[in-house]
């Protein structure tokens, strides 16, 4: 299973949020190839198939699988909330600096 990377997505939003000001990108934040939407999806994705797997684990522990044992199960659910709730508060941020965006007068 792949993670998320949180941390790569905020220091792009801080990224975007200082080029707006008008401030000079730092060279380290620059990835030749990728961009934000980009990266957004695959998280997404990532989030959706680490929730797919924990619910497979769920549903064959409930079968009674002898090859997936209750802590398996356990932090697979664990992985799967977590990673929900930091794509969570990635939406949130989003959302507030959409807003931020939206209320800037012209």
């Amino acid at each position: 299973m792949s993670e998320i990377d949180v941390n790569y997505l905020l220091s792009q939003l801080r990224s975007h949020a200082i080029e707006a000001k008008g401030v000079e990108k730092s060279t380290s934040d620059n990835v030749p190839g990728l961009d934000f939407s980009a990266q957004l999806k695959d998280a997404i994705n990532q989030v959706n198939s680490v929730q797919k797997e924990s619910g497979k684990l769920k549903n064959a522990f409930t079968m009674g699988d002898e090859n997936v044992g209750l802590v398996d199960v356990m932090v697979a659910s664990q992985k799967a909330s977590v990673s929900f709730q930091a794509m969570l508060q990635v939406r949130n941020k989003l959302i507030s600096a959409y807003q931020d965006v939206m209320s800037m007068p012209i």
